[in-house]
């Protein structure tokens, strides 16, 4: 793989008519490629699973044609059902399948990405990595370059596993549904690249494309609630809408294609201007320097200050999540019906006290399990600081090393019960009723949140260069939440998780001990993590 990404360089290089410019891409290539073969394999692999078993997880809910025609009805007349997967296009196998996951598919392609260009091209400046770099035999955008190319073959691997994957549900569809997550995955890729260009910081970078991708989201939500048939122009102006009007497996449109390519090509145009007119470490939006005394005279100060921009963002997501949630839960009951394996895998994601509470249990369950990712991004915050040499000057000080993790850790863990909080109140909001029961069902989901958040300290105190797989630990508990209870895992599986233990609320009964047992371990995972912090040398 690396041998042909490396030809696919210099052919890049040599068509531009910028051999200096792009000189030293391929070992750039390698280089990024070897930082990230774990990060990539993990999001390829959670991405392309998720998606591949879908097929059998439809087939056994919706067995017959005659349900599969109810369940398109009935998507017709639930617009909230719509906002959240998007319409039905057809009643295949495949069809369903590319409408059940295509649009997270193309969500997480999207994250992958714009982590990747960002962790290239933006962190490498401010960590002072790229001068170093820049010193030797190294083209102006050949750093751009390589970040790109590392994304286009992450890309490339998780189409080429979808179109295998999914070609026994048509020969022409997999392929149609590869190529459209990759596509998304590369636009927000170049768009990335662009953001890049124009902040000073990587973790501003990540957040404000980030921020793109959620009103994308929410875009395509809204004109899907709007229209039946995807054709609201609120549909068209989002990227995830392009995806889903790509309309894989049922009469694919491949002229979208296009769309999403030129839409690509023209981001990347951008990206490339940018790139060579700004100098080394700078930005088209310096960062405004903040006060150096005030509210800055303490470690967690610093600490909120530096995070305050991604608890918003969470905050806010959180709360629009749960609004959303909240209003299909009195659909639910309509959707599933009187489809049996529907009605038993929702109840194994949230319990046996009824239906609409089982409903309401899942999908806090599954807020839950996205918490995790904040969780883990917060607290790898701390590496971030060691290895862009921020933390030295703290340190420095009158400041120890205890504390200063500490103000991060806060905003994590604290950020974690602050995003549920907000959540339950959306989601009473949009249900209207039983407060106290949903807003209790999302606080409970904390234990096993800040067991992974725990999990992640732990790596960074310990293993500092490997901290990284505690987005592996996330992605494979998110995994296992979401497609274990619809691939019938057996529960001493689904158990590996913290979540696996939580009492199943609202509807259940509420057990302290599992949530005290959680709180405990995670409390052993922060200890022995800080306690590594504090014997070994800083990461540089």
């Amino acid at each position: 793989m690396t041998a042909t990404a490396e030809t696919a360089a210099g052919t890049f290089a040599a068509r531009s008519g910028g051999s200096r410019q792009q000189a030293g891409t391929g070992t750039l290539l390698r280089f990024a490629l070897r930082r990230d073969r774990v990060l990539i394999p993990v999001w390829v692999g959670v991405n392309a699973l998720m998606v591949l078993s879908m097929p059998g997880t439809i087939k056994g809910l919706y067995g017959t044609a005659a349900e599969r025609a109810d369940l398109m009805r009935q998507m017709e007349t639930n617009s909230s059902l719509r906002a959240l997967v998007g319409p039905v296009f057809d009643d295949g196998l495949g069809a369903l399948t590319a409408w059940r996951v295509g649009l997270y598919a193309g969500a997480l392609a999207a994250v992958m990405s714009l982590l990747i260009v960002v962790r290239h091209t933006r962190d490498e400046e401010e960590s002072g990595r790229q001068e170093v770099v820049a010193s030797g035999m190294v083209g102006r955008r050949a750093p751009l370059t390589a970040a790109l190319l590392a994304a286009a073959v992450a890309n490339a691997v998780l189409a080429l596993l979808i179109a295998v994957g999914l070609a026994g549900q048509g020969a022409v569809g997999a392929p149609a549904l590869g190529l459209g997550v990759a596509g998304v995955g590369m636009l927000f890729a170049t768009m990335a690249a662009i953001v890049a260009q124009l902040t000073e910081s990587a973790r501003l970078a990540r957040g404000l494309t980030a921020a793109v991708l959620g009103g994308a989201f929410v875009l395509r939500a809204a004109g899907d609630s709007a229209t039946d048939d995807g054709s609201a122009v609120l549909t068209w102006v989002s990227p995830l809408g392009w995806l889903e009007n790509l309309r894989a497996f049922a009469g694919e449109r491949w002229w979208v294609l296009l769309l999403i390519a030129g839409a690509t090509v023209a981001q990347g145009a951008v990206a490339y201007g940018l790139a060579g007119r700004r100098d080394l470490g700078m930005s088209f939006l310096p960062t405004r320097p903040g006060p150096a005394a005030g509210h800055l005279r303490t470690a967690g100060a610093l600490a909120w200050r530096l995070q305050r921009g991604g608890v918003l963002g969470w905050s806010i997501g959180f709360f629009a999540a749960g609004v959303v949630y909240g209003g299909m839960t009195q659909g639910a009951a309509d959707l599933v019906g009187d489809n049996e394996q529907a009605r038993e895998i929702i109840e194994r994601m949230g319990g046996q006290a009824g239906l609409t509470d089982a409903f309401v249990s899942a999908m806090v369950g599954m807020l839950g399990l996205i918490a995790a990712l904040y969780v883990v991004a917060s607290v790898l915050r701390l590496g971030g600081e060691e290895t862009s040499g921020r933390a030295e000057p703290v340190l420095a000080g009158a400041v120890g090393r205890l504390r200063w993790a500490a103000g991060h850790l806060v905003i994590a863990f604290g950020g974690a019960a602050l995003i549920m909080l907000l959540a339950g109140l959306g989601f009473a909001a949009g249900y209207g009723q039983d407060f106290g029961a949903i807003l209790g069902a999302c606080l409970v989901q904390l234990p096993a949140v800040w067991v992974i958040g725990g999990a992640a300290v732990l790596l960074h105190g310990l293993l500092p260069r490997a901290a990284v797989a505690a987005w592996a630990v996330a992605g494979a508990v998110l995994l296992l939440g979401w497609v274990g209870p619809a691939l019938d895992v057996p529960q001493t599986v689904l158990d590996v998780s913290p979540y696996g233990h939580l009492p199943k609320l609202p509807g259940g009964e509420m057990s302290w001990s599992p949530v005290l047992v959680l709180v405990l371990i995670a409390a052993v995972l922060v200890g022995a993590g800080l306690a590594g912090l504090r014997r070994r040398d800083l990461t540089t």
